[in-house]
């Protein structure tokens, strides 16, 4: 349980940096190009959150491919933690998107 619980936390922090890290650039690269900041970071936080996702997990092919054969097979458990891996990352993004709403003053 204890590699389970470590990797979970790595795929939300993981996911929560990513999208945490690509909309503060998106903010510094939009100062750069005479845009405005503050749009471009919610843009660039909701735009990334998916592939926040999938990046934590792995890539976007090999947790479906362990949920189905495990599925199929009637072993349940790996697909049961690959789930909640799942669930953890999307936690992660989700986190780091409400984040930048609240720091961009629209949350």
């Amino acid at each position: 349980m204890n590699v389970f619980l470590s990797k979970a936390v790595l795929d939300f922090f993981i996911a929560f940096g990513i999208v945490m890290g690509g909309a503060m650039l998106g903010g510094i690269g939009a100062v750069f190009s005479l845009q405005p900041p503050t749009q471009t970071m919610l843009d660039v936080a909701d735009r990334i959150k998916i592939w926040a996702l999938a990046a934590a997990v792995g890539g976007t092919i090999d947790p479906m491919r362990v949920i189905e054969s495990n599925m199929l097979g009637g072993n349940l458990s790996p697909a049961i933690k690959q789930i909640l891996y799942l669930v953890f990352a999307f936690l992660g993004a989700h986190m780091g998107s409400e984040l930048v709403k609240w720091v961009c003053g629209k949350g």
